[in-house]
């Protein structure tokens, strides 16, 4: 039996969300070879990355939604995931992002998660989301805060440890309505 799904492409103002593809496989695994993988897993060898990315997809298949591979709409260039993210065990669906150390501090992460947030509740609808956040990912914090989410409580991640859990506005609560990026 073959499993055949498809992996929408969405745009926002300066970014493609995309199907990962293995040509992404090297900004990943400079990445995760560095401390600043520290929040998402790693530091890890790049055996792992690869399966990493593999397990990304996978989720597409499973679930019907997943991360998206970021690309700069001027350059080509790689600059992380984000997307929507609920494997067995985790606490409540998910809206996730890690952006590579290049892309950070510009916006792209709020960006791209307000078209991934639109997109779950618009078309998955989901009426609720969460993210899962590092007690000292301040960075990532500053994120949910701009889109919105509170901090809710704190959830012993088996993997993880101790993660913070902010709560997403419901799709009733937000003020502009959707992004229409995926129309």
């Amino acid at each position: 039996m073959t499993t055949t799904f498809s992996i929408p492409t969405l745009e926002t103002e300066r970014l493609i969300l995309r199907a990962p593809r293995e040509a992404d496989f090297e900004a990943e695994a400079a990445f995760y070879e560095t401390e600043a993988s520290r929040f998402v897993g790693g530091p890890k060898p790049p055996h792992q990355t690869w399966r990493n990315q593999a397990m990304m997809v996978g989720h597409w298949a499973f679930r019907g939604y997943g991360f998206w591979a970021l690309e700069d709409k001027d350059t080509g260039g790689y600059m992380g995931r984000v997307g929507l993210w609920y494997p067995h065990g985790w606490y409540e669906r998910e809206i996730g992002w890690t952006l590579m150390p290049a892309a950070q501090g510009k916006g792209y992460a709020t960006e791209a998660a307000l078209t991934s947030r639109a997109y779950a509740y618009d078309v998955l609808g989901w009426d609720t989301a969460i993210s899962q956040i590092a007690p000292e990912n301040e960075a990532s914090k500053a994120v949910a805060r701009r889109l919105g989410a509170s901090f809710e409580t704190m959830y012993e991640d088996p993997e993880f440890g101790e993660i913070e859990v902010w709560r997403h506005l419901a799709p009733e609560d937000i003020v502009n309505g959707g992004v229409e990026a995926y129309a």
